[in-house]
């Protein structure tokens, strides 16, 4: 499986992205899941806060758009464990 975040926006405009192929994997299974909890939330319907951050999380070939502050929990933490920083 194949995931890939995107944050574009913020005060600076800085775009940021990275991505993890789970394939052979110890921590699969943990990266699994939240792909799957981040697809069941699907994206949001509103619109990113001024300054704020907007991100496309890709799980193989399903894209799904959310920003902040609206983001869920699966969401934030796959944001943060794949940016490697706070979301």
């Amino acid at each position: 499986m194949r995931i890939r975040v995107r944050r574009t926006g913020g005060f600076a405009g800085i775009e940021r992205s990275a991505e993890v192929d789970t394939s052979g994997r110890a921590d699969a299974g943990e990266w699994h899941t939240l792909a799957v909890a981040v697809l069941a939330d699907g994206s949001d319907d509103g619109r990113a806060v001024p300054d704020g951050f907007s991100y496309e999380i890709t799980v193989d070939d399903r894209t799904v758009r959310c920003h902040d502050p609206r983001l869920t929990d699966a969401q934030r933490t796959l944001i943060k464990k794949l940016l490697k920083e706070g979301a």
